[in-house]
């Protein structure tokens, strides 16, 4: 994509995440801060900050594990090792008290299945959804660009479904 059509698809995708019934009803809503490929999610931190919702990113450790830090407008950020911006400081949140969860998604098929960035991250700190039979939070809602839906995702037994998946498709 170039960089105008990933700005323009980036919006759209980012006002239909705010016009969701997800983001409408959370409370706290965690996002990734997106690197140059991905959906560009700084519009759905913003507008959540004004509706006054609390803004978790993730943040990673050495040990493979991801934590979720607040944010707010005056938070710092710096690169960790894996050149994602990150908080220097902020108040953390157990993942099972997050309502909305913003996913980053290299591909995806229409049943809820995505490949990540190959970490195994938010497999691991979502795990406890896996044999959950109802889905009330968090709720994982992926954001990708149409171009990287796929036919089939074989997913792994380790491998955390997507509650929903939001494209720039009409």
């Amino acid at each position: 994509m170039t960089e105008d059509a990933r700005a323009n698809a980036s919006q759209i995708i980012c006002r239909r995440v705010c016009e969701s019934r997800e983001f409408y009803s959370a409370k706290s809503v965690a996002c990734y801060l997106p690197m140059d490929d991905e959906v560009d999610t700084r519009e759905i931190i913003e507008r959540a900050w004004r509706a006054n919702k609390r803004v978790f990113v993730p943040i990673l450790r050495s040990n493979a594990e991801m934590l979720f830090c607040r944010i707010d407008p005056e938070s710092e950020l710096e690169k960790n090792s894996f050149d994602l911006w990150e908080p220097t400081r902020g108040f953390l949140i157990e993942p099972r008290q997050l309502d909305l969860v913003v996913t980053p998604t290299v591909a995806f098929d229409e049943f809820g299945n995505r490949i990540g960035m190959g970490g195994g991250y938010y497999d691991r700190c979502f795990s406890f959804l896996r044999y959950r039979k109802n889905w009330i939070r968090p709720k994982l809602v992926g954001v990708a660009f149409q171009c990287q839906e796929i036919e089939e995702i074989t997913p792994n037994p380790w491998d955390i479904r997507l509650y929903r998946i939001i494209t720039d498709k009409k």
